[in-house]
């Protein structure tokens, strides 16, 4: 009924959801190894895309050797994370966050 008993997605091993409202992902950039980590909100960083479900999209520059990248983590409707991509840094995986 309404959804009560519809299985929901795995969980995405690159993202972590903080709260209800709140996301997390950590990067390594590819060229000196820089580690990033990137703090987004459903309000405030997440927007639709143009299939009408949910993209979070953000250029990436290190502070310690300026390397750049670009990350992208997309949801469905229900925020449900779909996918990630990266260009220029790899993502690191939840379990390895220390």
């Amino acid at each position: 009924m309404f959804g009560l008993f519809r299985k929901k997605p795995p969980a995405n091993p690159y993202v972590k959801q903080d709260d209800p409202q709140t996301f997390r992902v950590r990067v390594k950039t590819n060229v000196h190894g820089d580690l990033v980590e990137i703090r987004f909100t459903k309000s405030a960083h997440i927007g639709v895309g143009d299939d009408g479900n949910h993209l979070f999209r953000k250029p990436i520059v290190s502070a310690e050797h300026f390397d750049k990248g670009e990350l992208a983590v997309h949801f469905d409707r229900g925020y449900n994370v779909t996918g990630v991509e990266a260009d220029g840094v790899e993502f690191i995986p939840v379990s390895d966050w220390s």
